[in-house]
């Protein structure tokens, strides 16, 4: 059995300093996660959740509103993909809360280890949306629902329920207060789960230690088809009896556990579908609370985690450093702006920047790699989650410029996966222990040249550019081996060919810039060469970028405004044409020069895209467009800047105030399009502040208009930047000129080290455009 008080006097002596710390901090820095809320997003397409959570955490502690499948009828379910994050705010009812969430993603998993709490008759079935009273599923209003970083609250109406959460990085701390009751219940539900199917759980292991000790594990293929997560689950009050109910398809063989009975009071529990109970009787107002901690590596290393993060049982205590913990973070940027709406869009940003990638190891440093082996980090804080295809845009250069330190671990973390791989590869989509290969492009390589290139890591980078190399140089994953031979990828070889052949070509660039700094000439033409196969799919009798047959010639059924079957992954040609952000000059020069393209691009802010070209593809909805413009997917987050390369600069700060205007609000159905793991926020925070990487692992942030009236950005270092956007209002959106440290600034950038180095932009803004 395992000790549940085993002494980890060190480790408590350091938390309790960093706390003491965090305390002291917080008494001098401004109250700024009352502007922070987390359930913007959490209506429609944003796929945020709006449950419990620190800075980076790994676990993210939320209610789940349903428990719709992944298929029906051996067919994809759509209905689906509006549960990513588990929660839906149109929803009447909650589910149960479960311990692991993505945040703003288009395709899921996770929502692990589902608790609820009930009274009266024991139900295991969940029951359904439509007829709740069937299941142990409750009704509730946002009426009596508390959202807040670092703290959920609820009342479940049907079971006059009260439920509260916080969390440590590792453990999730439960609060219900029950009614009076002979029959009160903690359902911990094993089977549940986010984009779930029948066969997803491989397995599940529980074991009753004690009357208030539970330990287990549960194995899940789905998005990352090894995944397995361990647990300890302890109770404020010990247990008066527990049950297990197993849904599992019975097997040909079952061995000879039937000499047990196993559904009641039996500690030993294994199969492919359970879910347990635990009975209590409660006073009125009692209240039991739980802390369920997770280890990627065993059950010890769960409780361990549990012991060292809160060794108490007081919730406030662990709320309060909850919050002081997002505090903290929210402070790195303080600003002024014209209104309240304006601060919650801001730092709600901050808050949904600040949720992925998640911490992917225990307090002892130990993690399960891709190997399926136990490793141990050694000198930095190993993460997971990258949606990479989404956060090398602007997630990763906001990182670099705030959490340089974490985004230098983040990069190491990439590096170890590189060295745990099979396939010699750097991360395209990973999260705990796998790389689940979704979307396109190998975009670590521009997050782990950005890294070394703006100095935020130094040592190891000839190491990282052959990483960077070999993962370009993988023949035969997704059409490496023809692009590499014909300069392009065939669309008769490859479905999203055109954006694939793009996505490469920038990430190409990018590996060349670091082989330049390193002087690794060969490595630098190579790739400089290979960064230039954008024009190989550039049609310029149309003006677009267009599918390629292996034959060479262009593909003759192309539509330049339908999102599905045209060689772009989730978007059209108008939107994909404009993406090379390593070369914008030449880019405009291909068509047809500076005013031909400012007309262009005109065209796309302001022509209409009729639903119908892009029915077919669920991660793009009316409401992320504008005009033909998409912002509620990432391909052309860098398009609005791109007015910086032509002599109407004025129109890149005309149309970033509007995109911030119409695509992120305050309320449920804030944003337009999915968050993103960050990626749509971090957009808002650069553009907000006036800049913007328009090519990520370029030096070179670009001019927009900043929509505040002040910023601090309060650096690692010790130094401070400051922004100041004097006049800017509503109205006045153009930029007169711009001082950097009180010199005029004649071009339409400033650089990494600028910022790094500390110092005050002002903008002087005009109602009327600077021509």
């Amino acid at each position: 059995m395992i000790s549940q008080f085993r002494p980890l006097q060190k480790k408590y002596l350091l938390l309790s300093f960093l706390v003491l710390s965090l305390q002291a901090e917080s008494q001098s820095q401004p109250d700024l996660i009352q502007y922070a809320k987390p359930i913007i997003g959490t209506e429609k397409m944003g796929h945020t959740f709006p449950g419990a959570t620190v800075p980076f955490g790994a676990v993210q502690l939320s209610p789940d509103t349903d428990t719709i499948p992944y298929e029906s009828n051996n067919k994809y379910n759509p209905d689906v993909y509006k549960y990513c994050a588990g929660y839906q705010y149109t929803d009447k009812t909650i589910v149960g809360f479960s311990h692991t969430h993505f945040s703003g993603t288009g395709h899921s998993d996770l929502g692990d280890f589902l608790i609820m709490p009930s009274t009266g008759v024991l139900q295991l079935n969940p029951g359904t949306a439509d007829h709740p009273e069937n299941g142990y599923r409750s009704a509730f209003s946002h009426d009596n629902e508390i959202a807040e970083p670092g703290y959920y609250k609820v009342k479940l109406d049907d079971n006059n329920i009260t439920a509260e959460l916080t969390t440590t990085a590792r453990t999730g701390f439960h609060q219900y207060t029950f009614p009076k009751s002979d029959q009160s219940h903690i359902i911990l539900d094993l089977i549940a789960g986010i984009y779930n199917y029948e066969d997803k759980d491989v397995w599940t292991f529980v074991r009753i230690e004690n009357d208030t000790l539970v330990t287990g594990y549960r194995q899940t293929n789905g998005w990352g088809r090894t995944r397995t997560v361990y647990f300890a689950m302890s109770f404020s009050k010990p247990m008066l009896s527990y049950g297990c109910k197993d849904y599992s398809k019975k097997q040909p063989y079952r061995g000879f556990w039937g000499k047990f009975n196993q559904s009641k009071n039996f500690p030993d529990l294994a199969g492919k579908q359970l879910r347990l109970y635990f009975d209590f009787k409660t006073e009125e107002n009692e209240k039991i609370k739980i802390k369920f901690a997770l280890s990627p590596v065993s059950t010890k290393n769960a409780l361990e985690n549990m012991q060292a993060e809160i060794p108490h049982w007081d919730f406030e205590k662990t709320k309060q450093e909850a919050q002081q913990a997002w505090n903290k973070e929210l402070n790195k940027i303080t600003i002024t702006a014209d209104n309240k709406e304006e601060l919650i869009n801001f730092y709600t940003a901050m808050y949904h920047a600040a949720l992925m990638p998640t911490v992917y190891m225990d307090v002892n440093g130990e993690y399960k790699g891709l190997d399926q082996n136990v490793h141990k980090a050694d000198g930095f804080t190993n993460y997971t989650s990258f949606s990479l295809w989404d956060t090398y845009r602007a997630f990763h250069p906001y990182q670099n410029i705030i959490n340089p330190k974490r985004n230098g671990d983040i990069v190491q973390s990439m590096m170890a996966h590189y060295n745990q791989s099979a396939l010699h590869m750097l991360p395209i989509w990973s999260h705990y222990a796998n790389d689940n290969w979704c979307m396109s492009g190998y975009h670590s390589v521009s997050v782990v040249a950005e890294a070394y290139l703006k100095g935020t890591l130094v040592t190891g980078a000839d190491k990282a550019l052959d990483a960077c190399v070999t993962t370009a140089r993988q023949r035969n994953y997704e059409g490496i081996g023809l692009y590499i031979d014909k300069g392009y990828i065939p669309q008769d070889k490859n479905g999203v060919s055109v954006s694939t052949t793009l996505e490469y070509a920038y990430d190409d660039w990018a590996i060349a810039q670091l082989a330049k700094k390193l002087n690794r000439q060969d490595i630098y033409e190579e790739f400089s060469k290979r960064s230039q196969n954008w024009s190989n799919v550039y049609d310029a009798s149309i003006g677009f970028m267009r599918p390629r047959l292996s034959d060479g010639s262009f593909k003759k059924d192309f539509d330049v405004l339908k999102t599905d079957g045209q060689g772009f992954i989730e978007g059209n040609a108008w939107n994909f044409s404009l993406y090379v952000p390593q070369d914008p000059a030449a880019m405009i020069a291909a068509m047809g020069g500076k005013k031909k393209f400012t007309t262009h691009l005109d065209s796309l802010f302001t022509m209409h895209l009729p639903d119908a070209f892009f029915a077919e593809t669920e991660d793009i909805t009316r409401d992320g467009i504008i005009g033909n413009y998409i912002h509620g997917n990432e391909p052309a987050h860098h398009v609005a800047y791109l007015y910086n390369w032509t002599d109407a600069a004025w129109k890149t700060q005309e149309r970033v105030r509007m995109i911030l205007k119409n695509q992120y609000h305050n309320g449920a159905a804030g944003l337009g399009g999915n968050d993103d793991c960050g990626q749509m926020s971090a957009w808002y925070i650069f553009s907000a502040l006036g800049f913007y990487p328009v090519a990520p692992a370029s030096d070179q942030y670009w001019f927009g208009s900043p929509a505040i009236k002040t910023a601090t950005i309060n650096l690692e270092s010790g130094k401070t930047f400051s922004v100041e956007a004097i006049d800017q209002s509503d109205k006045n959106v153009y930029v007169k000129k711009v001082m950097l440290n009180g010199q005029l600034l004649n071009r339409r950038y400033i650089t990494h080290d600028e910022i790094m180095n500390g110092g005050k932009l002002v903008f002087y803004m005009s109602a009327k455009p600077a021509k």
